[in-house]
């Protein structure tokens, strides 16, 4: 198995051993150089080097963590961590190389925070137990070592370099209900399939939630919606497939071959004589509903993007932009919106105009359409959310006060000098008057269907 991230985005890994495993001093350890509850190594006794999961002396005792229930340690006391290898929705794979004898692993980081519950912190320790139980067997990726410090859980697993499925990860949105109540076979991924189809369709999960918690209720009701737009528009056999994969009873849905065979599959299917309103104009509607400070953090995120990935984003300003000026005016963007299939009003295009618009110039130039236009899930991204916040922390106090809310948009040419309080309170949740870390992330990803702030913790290994 590969080294993907379905679960942890930092933290310190869990121990290799339950507490009541002892070594057999005559047979070698149970799992050769992994740390031990004492935190010490106990190499195989007929082999010379301890294995590089672990420190070769033990170290110093720490407080107890929350999550593996031994002592913490700092994982990089033992490893170098070197450069991020796959990223899911539920953290962040990095090579990591052993200080002593130079061997490289991954290490997979998740961060505590997102345990947000005993069940979470249970799976994670669930996942070790596997994991360690699965030990010598060829075709699943071994767990060398487990950490946890203050912030994270990071597991040590073998590399396993150049795999083709990396970027496959879990997420709460494609899960099937009967996964959800732990009895499910094959009908599910007809289900995950079918999420993915209505997605593809309209923009957005048919279950979705501010919550994990709240996506798997949705998902157990099972209330699917074709009335919204696009829905409308969409043609009766293709909601009539994504009706069939995703019925509520694995017994009454769609075999494969089943749908293969749907109408709407087959050639020269019936297809739908409307465009569909795209994913960029449901951003920017998205973008409209957001207060100020929001979409100042979107800005200083948009700047932290790679060119690869706005490069869709700047040919279709580019596409626009007719005239070449670097901005784009009222008309262009209602010709441009019309060009890529979608007919809105002349009112309709006002107000999407006057949210890109920041600044309130009267046009929308490169940063301020980038910035409204990208796909909401680089909000995940928890070191762009990290740096948006020390955008507006000026004096690194791990908060955001009035006056440096202000300036920030003062900055941007977004400061009206009414509404700061007003954001402020709706954003504080307990009340003392300025914004944290955790305060600012909650903002940041409610009500955004197209990230994922927590992460699937079914799938066990990945």
């Amino acid at each position: 198995m590969g080294n993907c991230c379905s679960r942890g985005e930092s933290g310190d890994a869990p121990e290799n051993e339950k507490g009541d495993q002892t070594v057999d001093n005559n047979n070698g350890s149970n799992n050769p150089g992994t740390a031990t509850n004492d935190n010490s190594t106990t190499p195989p006794s007929n082999a010379a080097p301890p294995e590089p999961s672990a420190s070769t002396k033990p170290a110093k005792a720490g407080p107890i963590g929350n999550v593996l229930g031994r002592p913490m340690e700092d994982i990089k006391s033992v490893y170098t961590i070197g450069k991020e290898l796959g990223r899911g929705q539920f953290g962040v794979t990095r090579l990591c190389t052993h200080k002593v004898t130079g061997e490289q692993f991954a290490c997979k980081t998740i961060a505590k925070r997102k345990l947000v519950n005993k069940e979470d912190v249970e799976d994670v320790k669930r996942e070790v137990q596997i994991m360690h139980h699965l030990t010598g067997q060829p075709n699943v990726v071994e767990l060398k070592g487990a950490f946890e410090d203050k912030q994270s859980v990071h597991l040590v697993m073998e590399l396993c370099a150049g795999e083709v499925f990396k970027d496959i990860v879990g997420s709460a949105y494609y899960i099937a209900p009967e996964v959800l109540k732990r009895k499910y076979g094959p009908e599910a991924d007809i289900w995950s399939i079918g999420v993915m189809l209505y997605i593809l369709l309209c923009g957005v999960p048919p279950f979705w939630a501010e919550s994990e918690h709240g996506i798997f209720n949705a998902i157990l009701r099972g209330h699917i919606d074709f009335t919204s737009d696009p829905w409308p528009s969409i043609s009766p056999q293709a909601k009539d497939l994504v009706r069939k994969m995703l019925n509520s009873d694995p017994k009454q849905r769609l075999t494969a071959i089943q749908v293969l065979s749907h109408p709407w599959i087959k050639e020269d299917g019936e297809a739908p004589d409307t465009p569909l309103d795209n994913a960029v104009l449901s951003r920017l509607k998205q973008f409209k509903a957001m207060n100020k400070f929001k979409k100042v953090a979107l800005r200083v995120i948009a700047g932290c993007l790679s060119e690869e990935e706005i490069m869709g984003l700047k040919e279709m300003f580019r596409g626009m932009d007719t005239d070449n000026s670097g901005t784009i005016t009222l008309e262009e963007l209602k010709q441009g919106l019309a060009k890529e299939g979608t007919r809105l009003s002349e009112y309709e295009v006002k107000q999407l105009m006057e949210a890109a618009d920041a600044d309130g110039n009267g046009t929308i130039d490169y940063d301020e359409f980038i910035t409204a236009t990208m796909h909401m899930n680089r909000m995940d991204r928890e070191e762009h959310l990290y740096t948006a916040f020390q955008h507006f922390d000026k004096d690194n106090s791990g908060y955001i006060t009035t006056e440096e809310l202000e300036q920030a948009l003062r900055e941007f040419g977004m400061h009206d000098g009414r509404d700061i309080k007003e954001i402020i309170s709706e954003v504080d949740s307990d009340n003392d008057g300025r914004i944290n870390y955790d305060e600012f992330v909650a903002m940041m990803r409610k009500g955004n269907p197209e990230a994922n702030p927590k992460k699937r913790r079914d799938d066990v290994f990945v």
